[in-house]
């Protein structure tokens, strides 16, 4: 049998404060109030998309420009970390220059595959113009190859791409 315990905090003065719940507690409550809810995964990649035939990049041919161009970063999974566990954390970082922000609504995302597939509905709710913020992305096992494009709000192109691998 387990005993619950709840701590009071008494002002300096001997005058009884209110009481301080354990953070299992306080957890329990703001999920409970819709005010904090604890990550689900979501599926980034189906297996029936990820089992298409790998597709080609498509060519960007982007020409010198006397400003930068908005940058992509590629947080997590770090470039180069090798075999990745599903559900991972997808963090990439936009920088722009010149004073500009990225814009969002600018922002795709293809999975590429034969054919290419725009994946960037499932990722809308993480993308803001400092970057993307996936907690919890479900990929099956395999390669699995992305580009990123966006502008900034001068309408300069950046475009990255990287690839994840995921352990079986």
């Amino acid at each position: 049998m387990h005993q619950k315990f709840t701590a009071i905090a008494v002002a300096p003065t001997g005058k009884r404060r209110l009481p301080i719940l354990g953070a299992a507690a306080v957890l329990a409550a703001l999920t409970a109030t819709g005010v904090a809810t604890p990550a689900r995964s979501f599926q980034l990649v189906t297996n029936d998309e990820a089992a298409l035939p790998a597709g080609t990049l498509p060519r960007l041919d982007l020409r010198g420009s006397p400003t930068r161009r908005p940058k992509i970063v590629v947080v997590s999974p770090q470039p180069g970390a090798g075999l990745v566990r599903s559900p991972l954390d997808l963090k990439l970082r936009f920088q722009a220059y010149g004073g500009d922000q990225v814009d969002p609504e600018s922002v795709v995302i293809t999975y590429v595959k034969d054919p290419l597939i725009n994946i960037t509905q499932r990722l809308a709710s993480f993308i803001t113009s400092a970057g993307i913020d996936a907690l919890q992305a479900e990929l099956p096992p395999g390669n699995h190859q992305f580009l990123i494009e966006l502008k900034d709000g001068s309408g300069r192109v950046g475009s990255e791409e990287f690839s994840v691998q995921v352990a079986k």
